[in-house]
C-alpha cells in the first residue's frame, strides 16, 4: 500500500498524459501530490520532510509549466528532486558529518560505519546520475519518450539499484535466531 501511495502522483501523471496531454497531466500531478500529502498527514499525523519538498517542487515547476505553457519546467522537476535528495546526502555527510541514510534507516539495519558511508555515497551518486539522465532524455527525445522513461525507466533503474544495494548489504546482515537455530555439535 505504501508503494502505491508513493507512486500515486506519477501513475496518475502518466495516465493523464496518455489521455489528455502534458498540461492536464501536470495539473493532475499537482492535485495528486496535494492529495497524497493530505492523506499521509491524516493517516500518520505527520509527513516526511522529503515529501514536503516533493510537494513544493511539483507545485513550483508544475505551476510554472501551466502558467508559461511550457513543458520545459515539468521536465526539470525530476532532476531537481533527484539533485536535492543527493545534495542533502552530500551536505549531511560533508558539512554536518551526519550520515542521513543511517539516521533514517539505522533502527532497521545494523551496519558497520564504512558500509553506511559507502551506502551514502552510492545513493548520492545514483541521484546525480538519475538527474542527469532525466535531463538528457527530456531534451534529446520527444515528450512521450520522456514520460515513458519517467515512469518505467526511472522506476526500473531504481529497482535495479535497490536490488544491487540489497545484494551488497546482505553480507553484513545477521539473521535473527541463526545461531539459535544452528544444529549443535555432539561431543
Amino acid at each position: 500500500m505504501k508503494l502505491l501511495i508513493d507512486f500515486f502522483p506519477i501513475i496518475l501523471f502518466f495516465v493523464a498524459f496518455k489521455v489528455w496531454g502534458i498540461y492536464t497531466a501536470t495539473a493532475v500531478a499537482i492535485a495528486a501530490t496535494v492529495l497524497q500529502i493530505a492523506y499521509l498527514r491524516v493517516r500518520n499525523g505527520r509527513v516526511e520532510p522529503m515529501q514536503w519538498v516533493s510537494l513544493g517542487v511539483i507545485v513550483l515547476f508544475g505551476g510554472a509549466t501551466l502558467l508559461a505553457e511550457s513543458e520545459t519546467f515539468i521536465k526539470w522537476k525530476p532532476t531537481v528532486l533527484y539533485w536535492l535528495m543527493g545534495g542533502a546526502l552530500l551536505v549531511g555527510q560533508l558539512i554536518f558529518r551526519k550520515n542521513l541514510l543511517r539516521s533514517v534507516m539505522g533502527a532497521q539495519l545494523q551496519l558497520p560505519e564504512p558500509v553506511w558511508l559507502k551506502l551514502n555515497w552510492a545513493w548520492a551518486a545514483f541521484f546525480a546520475v538519475m538527474g542527469a539522465l532525466n535531463l538528457w532524455i527530456a531534451f534529446h527525445f520527444d515528450t512521450d519518450t520522456w514520460v515513458n522513461f519517467k515512469l518505467f525507466g526511472g522506476m526500473g533503474l531504481m529497482l535495479v539499484f535497490v536490488i544491487a544495494q540489497a545484494l551488497y548489504l546482505s553480507r553484513y546482515l545477521k539473521e535473527d535466531g541463526a545461531e539459535a537455530a544452528a544444529p549443535k555439535e555432539l561431543p
